[in-house]
């Protein structure tokens, strides 16, 4: 906030209506913005002015940051789909990595890390009852 000579003034707590901090405390613990992201977007000066509406006026605790969780924002269709197919991605290259560390510990060193599968198992054991 400026005043006419164009010098910035500073701005109290007292100077924010209460529908308009309980509308910042609403879209924080929504999830749409952090608490600083939203300082910024609506220009307040004081540091910790929205951690104190969050405290004062939210359905958070605020107070211990350890156990504080915000809730998830709603994903769209789209948005699950790609963060699915992100973690299907990372699922696939973390398996080929366990693999080749496999397939490179039994060459390099002699393992037999993998496990035989269990129809392989039963076909030699009924071979030996017999």
């Amino acid at each position: 906030m400026k005043d006419p000579l164009g010098k910035r003034v500073k701005r109290t707590q007292r100077d924010y209506n209460l529908g308009f901090k309980l509308s910042i405390v609403s879209e924080v613990e929504k999830g749409s913005y952090t608490y600083k992201q939203i300082q910024k977007v609506y220009g307040i000066q004081g540091r910790s002015t929205v951690l104190v509406w969050l405290r004062k006026y939210g359905t958070l605790d605020w107070n211990n940051p350890k156990n504080r969780v915000l809730p998830k924002s709603k994903e769209t269709p789209a948005q699950k789909i790609k963060r699915l197919e992100c973690e299907l991605e990372d699922e696939r290259l973390k398996n080929l990595l366990l693999n080749t560390m496999i397939d490179v510990s039994d060459k390099h060193h002699g393992t037999s890390i993998r496990k035989k599968f269990l129809s392989q198992q039963s076909k030699s054991s009924n071979k030996k009852n017999r």
